[in-house]
């Protein structure tokens, strides 16, 4: 049961990721997703034991990771298709956590974890290939700055679910307190656009479907890891790549190309070996 909701999950994040990119003003659509997730969360927050005190300055620290990292999101689907900048997003984040882990908290890496590590930069090379279309390294280089921010928020947020003793809230939490920030800042003043376009409906109606998505995937996440070993649901997580590829060609008409595809497979094996290794 646990793994099929971690990858329901992996899907889950997929999808959201793919409807910001499917639509016609990306900052916009990040902008309505997040404000619908952050009503989510205070719909939810009153039934929980809110976090302990002594996880909060996480949480401040998570604010601002997370208004920089739905900021980056959306200028990265501004510039690069879903099948190139999704699996460097997702796929690097483990490795520069690893990274982060050994060279800074002094954690031990073992020989399939290092092998993994540059089974992904071996991916992201090959993804960064040039083939003609310009753009592409811009939108590879806001991947990777993106994939640092995941990595950065991943270590802040695991030691802030540990001391919140209510996690399921402290992660509800990082979606309502970034929530109007980083819209303000998405918006670039144009905030009557969440309202007074002639469009505002279908996109509220599409936003709030990817803050059920996005709450939803790391919710089960959450749980799994309460079900099953922590890097077997962490490994399963990373078959959100997939998921990305598959319904970026699927509902966007992105023609992924081998070297994409090899690309992406390649960080996903890494990925895997990092979490289980």
């Amino acid at each position: 049961m646990a793994s099929v909701a971690v990858v329901g999950g992996a899907a889950m994040h997929a999808a959201w990721n793919v409807g910001i990119r499917g639509g016609p003003d990306r900052r916009r659509a990040t902008a309505m997703l997040l404000l619908s997730a952050g009503g989510i969360g205070v719909m939810m927050l009153p039934f929980l034991m809110p976090p302990a005190s002594a996880s909060w300055w996480h949480l401040g620290i998570s604010i601002l990771l997370h208004v920089l990292y739905f900021n980056l999101v959306a200028e990265t689907y501004l510039l690069g298709e879903v099948s190139l900048t999704y699996p460097v997003m997702r796929g690097m984040a483990p490795a520069l956590v690893a990274i982060i882990a050994v060279f800074i908290f002094g954690r031990y890496m073992d020989q399939l974890a290092w092998v993994g590590l540059m089974l992904i930069s071996g991916g992201v090379l090959l993804l960064a290939r040039r083939n003609g279309k310009s753009g592409e390294w811009h939108a590879i280089g806001f991947a990777v700055l993106n994939a640092l921010v995941i990595a950065l928020y991943t270590i802040n947020d695991g030691f802030g679910v540990r001391l919140s003793h209510s996690p399921v809230a402290y992660a509800l939490w990082t979606f309502v307190l970034p929530a109007i920030p980083a819209a303000l800042i998405l918006l670039r003043g144009k905030v009557r656009a969440l309202w007074q376009s002639h469009d505002a409906l279908a996109a509220w109606l599409k936003g709030a479907g990817g803050a059920v998505f996005s709450v939803a995937a790391y919710t089960l996440a959450l749980w799994a890891m309460t079900q099953a070993p922590i890097s077997a649901v962490a490994a399963l997580r990373e078959t959100s790549l997939l998921f990305g590829l598959i319904f970026a060609w699927w509902f966007l008409a992105e023609q992924p190309g081998m070297r994409r595809i090899a690309g992406a497979v390649i960080i996903l094996l890494g990925a895997v070996l990092i979490e289980i290794g």
